[in-house]
């Protein structure tokens, strides 16, 4: 089945130069498309933040460590599965990098088994995440086009309120609250009430039961 899924980019992000080309050998060895980047400052100012990749990146180096990469990642709200390549020591700093999102951690040397499972994981889940935040990025966008009144008939519709209640709510007529429902539906470019719950909550969310 994996064989049937295109592979996307692997970064790795390392100031060793041997653990740089030991991946890189070892993953391209196995048909994956490696980019390597010697520092985190080399990677933020070269990568594709819309490219469909997972990385590898040492939690400690100079300049700019993968802790702070993580950081910065995490700061644009990038989708970029990360995960941390440490050192025997490192293990409990590598645990607090997963409670901030990272998706695992693997200790050098690297276990070649252990490294394209892990690499698999890495490449479902980067698909995962990026289609969910393609999906929020879109969102986004028709949220910011709604109105203030608009955004407050939406998230009323969304919980499950009928027109009366948004009127009463809102303390406006049944019209008004039409009117806007009208337009909600024009600027998402929705059919119905479900597709417009469909994009407003998320393709995977559930609308609520009336």
């Amino acid at each position: 089945m994996n064989q049937t899924l295109e592979k996307n980019t692997i970064y790795v992000v390392d100031d060793d130069e041997a653990v740089r080309d030991s991946l890189q050998w070892l993953l391209e060895g196995k048909g994956y498309r490696v980019r390597c980047f010697e520092s985190s400052e080399e990677f933020l100012s070269r990568f594709d933040p819309d490219e469909i990749a997972c990385l590898f990146v040492d939690i400690r180096m100079q300049g700019m460590s993968g802790l702070e990469l993580q950081d910065q990642l995490i700061a644009r709200k990038s989708p970029l599965p990360i995960v941390f390549i440490t050192a025997h020591g490192d293990v409990p700093m590598a645990v607090e990098t997963m409670k901030k999102g990272a998706l695992d951690f693997i200790q050098k040397p690297f276990d070649e088994a252990k490294l394209i499972a892990l690499v698999e994981k890495m490449q479902a889940n980067a698909r995962t995440a990026f289609a969910n935040h393609q999906k929020a990025s879109t969102r986004d966008m028709l949220m910011g086009k709604l109105t203030n009144r608009e955004a407050q008939v939406l998230e009323r519709i969304v919980a499950g309120r009928l027109n009366k209640q948004i009127a009463d709510d809102l303390n406006i007529s049944i019209k008004t609250v039409e009117a806007h429902r009208a337009n909600i539906m024009e600027k998402f470019r929705a059919n119905t009430v479900a597709d417009l719950l469909k994009i407003a909550l998320g393709a995977d969310a559930q609308p609520p039961s009336n």
